[in-house]
C-alpha cells in the first residue's frame, strides 16, 4: 500500500501567486490505487524542493498585488500518518489520514508602485496548511489492479500576510476529490500508477481572488530489479479549468495556467524486523511546458516510508 497522494502541495497562490496548491509531478508514488486490506499504520516523511520562475514580461497575482515576474524557492517538508481499519468489508478497504506540513520560502519579485519599479524579496518559514483525507476508499478488482478514492482538503491554518509576497498559507480552502490507479504487471516486474483530481478552491477573503479549478494529472511507470531497487519515469500535469476572479484577476485576463512536467524516480524497499517495511523515493521532475505558473528545472522530492 502507500500513503494518499498528499505530497502535491507548495507555498504559492494559472491561480494566485502562479502555482496554487500542486506541484506536476508529485502526487503520484508507487501503490497509489492500493488501500491495504489489513489494518495497518504508516507514517512518511516527505520532502519537496522547488525553484521556479515566471519571466519579468508577465504579470503575476500575489497578494493583493501584481508583480512583473516572479523567483520563488520552496522547501516543503511533510510529516503524515495514516490509519488503514479494520473494516473487514472483501474488495473494499478503506483509510483515513493526516499531513502536519511545514514550509520555508523565499521570493523574488519586481513591485511597480505608480511609474516605479523595484525589486523586492520576502521569506517565509512556518507550519503550512493542514491537509487530511478523512475517509480513503479502496477497491480491489484483483491481486494485480487497483482503484482508490478520496476526498482531500486543505485548511487555512497558515499565518497569512495579504502585504507580503511570500506566505506559509494560501488563506483558503481547498477540496480535492482523487481517483487513484494501479496496475501490477508481475509477468514485466513492472507496475502502472495514475493519479487524478480535480482542486476547489474557496475565496481568499483578505484579497478578494477566487482560483479556477485545477485539474491535475499525474502517471508513473515503474519496473523492479531486485534486491528491493526499482526505477522509472513521471509524467505530470496541472491544467486550470476556467479564469481565475476578482479585482486583480480581471485586470489580468483571468490569469489561466497549464503546465507539463516529466522526469526519472528511484525507489528502495526493504524489511525491518519481522512486520515493518521502509520505502525509499527520490525523484527530479522538472518543467518541460508552462504558461502563467511557477517553471522550474530544480524540481526534487524525496520520501520515506514505514508501515508498522
Amino acid at each position: 500500500m502507500t500513503l494518499p497522494l498528499l505530497l502535491g502541495a507548495a507555498h504559492a497562490h494559472a491561480t494566485e501567486g502562479a502555482l496554487g496548491r500542486p506541484v506536476s509531478g508529485t502526487s503520484v508514488a508507487p501503490n497509489a490505487g492500493i488501500v491495504a486490506p489489513e489494518p495497518i499504520l504508516a507514517v512518511n516523511i516527505g520532502e519537496i524542493y522547488l525553484n521556479g520562475s515566471i519571466g519579468g514580461s508577465r504579470e503575476v497575482p500575489v497578494g493583493g498585488q501584481t508583480t512583473l515576474g516572479v523567483d520563488g524557492k520552496v522547501a516543503f517538508t511533510l510529516a503524515t500518518i495514516m490509519k488503514v481499519w479494520d473494516t473487514k468489508t472483501g474488495a473494499w478497504n478503506f483509510a483515513s489520514s493526516f499531513t502536519l506540513p511545514y514550509v520555508w520560502t523565499q521570493v523574488n519579485a519586481t513591485v511597480a508602485v505608480g511609474r516605479l519599479q523595484g525589486s523586492r524579496q520576502d521569506t517565509a518559514s512556518n507550519l503550512f496548511d493542514i491537509y487530511f483525507a478523512p475517509v480513503i476508499a479502496g477497491y480491489h478488482f484483483s491481486k494485480t489492479e487497483h482503484i482508490a478514492f478520496s476526498l482531500n482538503i486543505w485548511a487555512p491554518t497558515g499565518k497569512y500576510d495579504p502585504n507580503a509576497l511570500a506566505n506559509p498559507s494560501l488563506n483558503n480552502w481547498t477540496f480535492i476529490p482523487q481517483v487513484a490507479y494501479t496496475k501490477i504487471l508481475p509477468q514485466y516486474d513492472m507496475q502502472i500508477n495514475v493519479v487524478a483530481g480535480v482542486q476547489f478552491y474557496t475565496r481568499n477573503s483578505a484579497t478578494d481572488y477566487q482560483n479556477a479549478p485545477l485539474f491535475t494529472l499525474d502517471t508513473m511507470l515503474t519496473r523492479q530489479f531486485g534486491h528491493g531497487f526499482g526505477a522509472g519515469v513521471i509524467v505530470g500535469t496541472t491544467q486550470q479549468l476556467g479564469n481565475d476572479s476578482g479585482p486583480t484577476a480581471d485586470r489580468l485576463n483571468g490569469f489561466r495556467g497549464h503546465d507539463w512536467a516529466i522526469g526519472p524516480i528511484v525507489t528502495y524497499d526493504t524489511r525491518i524486523g519481522a512486520k515493518s517495511t521502509l520505502s525509499l523515493g527520490l525523484r527530479w521532475v522538472p518543467t518541460v511546458s508552462s504558461q502563467n505558473r511557477l517553471s522550474s528545472t530544480s524540481t526534487f522530492m524525496g520520501t520515506a516510508t514505514v508501515v508498522f
